[in-house]
């Protein structure tokens, strides 16, 4: 498909990177296929996790199609930059519709970007997730990237001011390693694997981050932040 869209978005978004000053640390870009079809199931703790996992895999040279609430694609300014770069709408009212879509773009041999917490998570630990990400693998025969976003909390997340002054933060994007699931696969046990495979590597991210979480509202109560303890 045509990309005139995603181009100067991610000139955009570049700039606005580096308006922040973030300070980058990308891992496992290696894990992303160089082509076909893969589901990154990524962590969600902040309102830019999307734009900072899409900018990650760009070493890979590939787009990633998110799967987005269908209230941004109502927008009168997000709408048409989301259909532009072929993400995909998600209508809670009509799931089956978004399902499809997705499956027909792994089919096709696009990334797509799948948040299967559904929702950020005020802990930013991992919540319980949803079996889409699974279902999707299954019935498509693409893998899994395991994918974990931290430090954009940081920046906006939910319940808190954001805060888009210069700060250089720390933000860190770790791909892990590719899980497959035929169609054979016990979802309940997928989910399960996969939601394992996202702690572990979330704690390992957040093991390296250069930043005391000691007392900090942006970090869980695990590692002595201030965050809302887990409701799961």
């Amino acid at each position: 498909m045509a990309d005139l869209v995603y181009p100067p978005v991610i000139v955009l978004i570049k700039g606005l990177w580096r308006y922040l000053g973030l300070q980058f640390k990308f891992s496992g870009a290696e894990h992303i296929p160089a082509q076909g079809g893969a589901i990154l199931a990524i962590n969600h703790i902040g309102y830019f996790d999307f734009a900072l996992a899409g900018t990650a895999a760009l070493p890979a040279k590939r787009y990633v199609r998110f799967m987005a609430k269908k209230e941004i694609f109502d927008n009168k300014i997000a709408g048409p930059l989301m259909r532009g770069m072929h993400h995909i709408n998600v209508d809670r009212s009509n799931g089956s519709a978004s399902f499809v879509a997705a499956l027909r773009a792994l089919r096709s041999g696009e990334i797509v970007g799948i948040f299967p917490e559904g929702t950020i998570s005020k802990s930013f630990e991992i919540k319980d997730m949803k079996s889409g990400a699974v279902r999707l693998a299954m019935g498509s025969s693409v893998p899994i990237i395991p994918t974990i976003v931290w430090g954009s909390q940081r920046i906006w997340t939910k319940g808190v001011k954001k805060d888009l002054r210069r700060k250089k933060y720390p933000i860190h994007v770790s791909f892990g390693e590719p899980l497959l699931f035929d169609k054979s696969t016990d979802v309940e046990a997928g989910e399960a694997l996969l939601r394992e495979t996202l702690v572990k590597l979330l704690h390992k991210v957040q093991g390296e981050y250069p930043d005391s979480h000691e007392g900090q509202r942006w970090a869980p109560i695990r590692l002595g932040g201030s965050a809302p303890a887990p409701l799961n």
